[in-house]
């Protein structure tokens, strides 16, 4: 069964796990993790925003950023949201190259917030990918 946490758990969690960049909820309010969910939220009570999904919201963070003329690794999150509790349902993982093109990606379900894998875990899940992919392609038939 999966245990739902208040904002602040489930920032710190998260945090603890190397997300610790800035995130956009609902692809708008960037700040930290906790800011970010916090003014989304205030501006549902006051009527600005809504979720566009029932129960759930959409966080996006860059894992890894070295300058627009680099490759990037990107993520989102699908958090449940219920009576002020949360918890990951869902992550995708993309990396994307200089100019958005995707390189590589990997989408994770059935999670929960203590189940998320750590930044770099999942900074090397796109990453070992693309190394797989070009190891095979060297197996080429040769004459």
């Amino acid at each position: 069964m999966k245990q739902l946490l208040d904002l602040d758990t489930l920032a710190k969690t998260l945090t603890d796990k190397g997300y610790d960049g800035s995130f956009q909820t609902q692809a708008a309010y960037g700040d930290k993790i906790k800011e970010s969910i916090s003014r989304f939220l205030e501006a549902c009570r006051k009527g600005i925003d809504e979720p566009r999904l029932p129960n759930m919201l959409l966080l996006k963070t860059y894992l890894q950023w070295n300058g627009e003329d680099k490759p990037y690794v990107e993520c989102y999150m699908w958090i449940k949201y219920e009576n002020g509790l949360f918890d990951v349902e869902k992550m995708n993982i993309e990396k994307k190259g200089q100019y958005g093109d995707s390189i590589n990606k990997s989408e994770l379900t059935n999670l929960t917030t203590r189940s998320v894998p750590t930044s770099k875990e999942a900074i090397a899940q796109v990453s070992e990918k693309l190394n797989e992919q070009l190891s095979s392609q060297k197996r080429g038939f040769r004459m």
